[in-house]
């Protein structure tokens, strides 16, 4: 229903910065709450952050807390991730998700549609 895309990957410098977008079809984003999480390799896929659908709440994984920062503009459909600091294993692929629902779940299980991923590198 929702087809989601994102963008803004690459490779930069430990402490460097990067914006990650996420951009919505299909169905309008405003009404659905999204996230982002990433995998790297040999590791399970991993929440990131959440976002409501109004995105006055959002919701961090403890080790991004205070280095990103998640957003979303409703009337672009496109969800966003401010990295800062970013460290080596801040390194995998970054996807975003949207659901149907609350915030506050964290799971990927509980997330129905993703996108391909962006690969995000962070070098020492």
């Amino acid at each position: 229903q929702v087809q989601l895309v994102e963008s803004g990957g690459g490779l930069v410098q430990a402490g460097g910065s990067l914006r990650l977008s996420c951009t919505a079809s299909g169905r309008i984003v405003s009404d659905h709450s999204m996230g982002w999480f990433r995998q790297a390799p040999g590791k399970e896929r991993e929440f990131v952050a959440t976002i409501s659908w109004s995105g006055a709440s959002t919701y961090y994984h403890e080790s991004v807390k205070g280095r990103f920062t998640i957003s979303r503009d409703n009337a672009k459909n496109t969800l966003y991730l401010q990295m800062n600091r970013l460290r080596p294993e801040d390194t995998a692929v970054y996807y975003c998700a949207a659901r149907n629902g609350a915030y506050w779940y964290t799971s990927p299980s509980d997330f129905g549609s993703w996108g391909q991923g962006t690969q995000v590198t962070v070098s020492s």
